[in-house]
C-alpha cells in the first residue's frame, strides 16, 4: 500500500526506574491492514478464549459512523474505526479534536447522536450486560483517579473489578485471581500492599493499567498514557503495552505525540472531529494529511510536523 486518501468528511471540512483498497490506496474509515519494576509475563486466562477467537478475525471493537454532540458543539462527526485483537491503534490529533470524546462514546459514557459501537460483534449496551470478560477496559488520565484515598494498590485494582461486577457482591476466588494476574502483568505484584498515595507517576500509570486488566478485557482504551511521565517511564510503559499486544489484546491510545505513536503503534488514525485518514505509520507519512489533521498552516507548521516524523516527505 503506497498512499492514503483523505476521507470525504475530512475533505469537507515517572521517575527513572519507577517502575476498500484499490491501486495501493487505503480509504480512511476502513482498516488499512487487516516491586517488580517491569511488566510481568502473560498470565491472562479468563479472556483468553475471546482473544484467541478474535485475533486475525472479526473486530473486537468497531465504531461505525459515530457522531457525538457536547451541548450544541459537534465533538465527533461520522467517525468509523475498527480494531482487531493484537493491534495497537494510535488515535492522533490536536487538543480538542474529539479523541477523548470518542473513547467515552465507545465506553457509553456520552450518548451518540448517530452511529453505533460494537464490542465483539455485539451492541455496546448488550456487551456491557454480558459480564466483565472480553469487554472494554479503560485507562483514564492520571488526574481522574483519587490518589489521596487511603487504599493499597491491590485494593485499588480490586475496586475496579467489583465496580463492574457489582458493589454488593463480595470478591470471590476468581476475582482475587484476576487481580493477582493484573498486578503481575503490570509489574506491581511486589508492590501490591503499598498505599496508592505513595506512588510515583509511572507507578500510578501502571495501577490504572492493572485496574483495567482486572476486568479481563479484550480491548484497552488508553487516554494519553504518556502525558506527564519521563522518558524512562515512557519506555517502561511502551514495553508493557507491546507485551499486552503480543498476548492478543487490542489497544487504542489517544495521543498528540506523532513520533512516539509512529514508534509503538501498528496503525494510526488521524482525527480532527472527523477521521482524516488511517493506516500504518508508513502509509501516513504524507504531510498534507498531517497538516489537515492538526489544523496546521504555513511553512513553519509544516516543518515542525515533518521534523516530528523524522523527515517524512
Amino acid at each position: 500500500m503506497s498512499a492514503v486518501e483523505p476521507s470525504a468528511s475530512a475533505a469537507a471540512g515517572d521517575r527513572a526506574g519507577d517502575d476498500g483498497v484499490q491501486g495501493g490506496a487505503v480509504e480512511p474509515g476502513r482498516v488499512g491492514a487487516a516491586g517488580s519494576t517491569g511488566p510481568g509475563p502473560d498470565t491472562s486466562e479468563a479472556a483468553g478464549g475471546v482473544i484467541a477467537a478474535a485475533r486475525g478475525g472479526a473486530p473486537v471493537l468497531a465504531a461505525e459512523g459515530v457522531r457525538v454532540h457536547l451541548g450544541e458543539r459537534l465533538a465527533v462527526d461520522d467517525a468509523t474505526l475498527s480494531v482487531r485483537a493484537g493491534e495497537f491503534i494510535g488515535l492522533i490529533g490536536p487538543n480538542g479534536a474529539g479523541k477523548t470524546t470518542l473513547l467515552r462514546a465507545v465506553l457509553g459514557l456520552v450518548p451518540l447522536s448517530a452511529g453505533r459501537v460494537l464490542v465483539n460483534g455485539r451492541p455496546l449496551d448488550r456487551a456491557a450486560r454480558g459480564g466483565a470478560a472480553g469487554g472494554v477496559g479503560y485507562v483514564p488520565q492520571r488526574h481522574e483517579f483519587a490518589w489521596e484515598f487511603p487504599i493499597s494498590i491491590a485494593d485499588a485494582v480490586m475496586a475496579a473489578r467489583t465496580a463492574r461486577l457489582g458493589w454488593l457482591r463480595r470478591p470471590r476466588a476468581a476475582d482475587r485471581a484476576a487481580v493477582d494476574r493484573a498486578l503481575l502483568r503490570a509489574g506491581l505484584a511486589e508492590l501490591r500492599d503499598r498505599p496508592v498515595g505513595e506512588l510515583s507517576g509511572g507507578q500510578r500509570q501502571r495501577v490504572l493499567v492493572a485496574r483495567a486488566l482486572a476486568t479481563d478485557p479484550s480491548v484497552l482504551l488508553l487516554d494519553e498514557p504518556f502525558t506527564g511521565v519521563d522518558l524512562p517511564t515512557q519506555e517502561l510503559l511502551s514495553v508493557l503495552f507491546q507485551r499486552l499486544v503480543g498476548e492478543g489484546l487490542a489497544l487504542v491510545m489517544t495521543t498528540h505525540d506523532l513520533a512516539h505513536a509512529r514508534a509503538v503503534c501498528t496503525r494510526l488514525c488521524l482525527l480532527n472531529t472527523s477521521v482524516v485518514a488511517q493506516g500504518t505509520p508508513e502509509e501516513l507519512r504524507d504531510p498534507a494529511l498531517l497538516l489537515r489533521a492538526f489544523g496546521v498552516a504555513g511553512a513553519d507548521g509544516s516543518a515542525r510536523l515533518v521534523a516530528a516524523l523524522g523527515g517524512a516527505e
